[in-house]
């Protein structure tokens, strides 16, 4: 897809939904960074049923590490993952104390260096937190990218840079969010719903599915 192409793509999603939002709740930059790293492999609508108690009980990180992993994860039991992800909130939560004095770091290498946080939920926080330009790949952008030509890549990290070399800087943040909620509602895994996709003309998606009533 040319760079035109692009724009005009990004362009319709973004009329379409002129003020996107993340779909999980959150309080601040720790409560966020803790609900990403929930967020993998689950759905955001489960992670939100599952951290208001949480949230309630270890709203700071000094709390998280006191309520520790046992606790944690009796919280997230319904999250895919649990076990895993109830030791890496423990850790992350003690290493944002001992090493950031409580605060999530404003760093790419800081916040990847932490327990559970890779690459893709650093540009989360990086994003929704500090206001960051960045590209959060995940499997519905990655899919996106492929699909439509929009920025096609073997790898999430190729995809994410093809999308920031595509996508107009001005409107390279809100970006992140349309793709997402494009690719969970309309550009489906299984049949995208490509009768009522707004940006269905730049796409280059040559198999695009009927109406169901056509």
């Amino acid at each position: 897809m040319s760079r035109a192409d692009a724009a005009a793509f990004i362009g319709a999603l973004s009329l379409a939904n002129p003020s996107p939002r993340s779909e999980l709740h959150y309080h601040d930059p720790f409560t966020l960074l803790v609900a990403v790293v929930l967020s993998a492999q689950a759905t955001d609508a489960g992670v939100n049923k599952a951290t208001p108690a949480l949230f309630a009980a270890a709203p700071t990180p000094a709390a998280m590490a006191a309520l520790g992993e046992a606790e944690i994860g009796r919280h997230i039991r319904t999250i895919g993952l649990w076990q895993s992800k109830a030791r890496h909130v423990a850790a992350l939560s003690r290493a944002l104390v001992e090493q950031h004095g409580g605060v999530v770091p404003h760093d790419r290498t800081a916040l990847e260096a932490l327990p559970g946080v890779g690459r893709k939920t650093a540009n989360v926080v990086l994003n929704v937190a500090f206001g960051e330009a960045t590209m959060a790949v995940d499997t519905h952008i990655f899919r996106i990218g492929n699909r439509t030509g929009l920025a096609p890549g073997k790898t999430p990290r190729a995809v994410e840079e093809g999308l920031v070399a595509r996508i107009p800087a001005d409107k390279l943040r809100d970006a992140h969010h349309w793709l997402i909620l494009h690719g969970r509602y309309v550009c489906k895994a299984r049949r995208p719903e490509c009768w009522r996709c707004v940006a269905a003309a730049w796409c280059r998606y040559p198999a695009k599915t009927p109406a169901p009533d056509a």
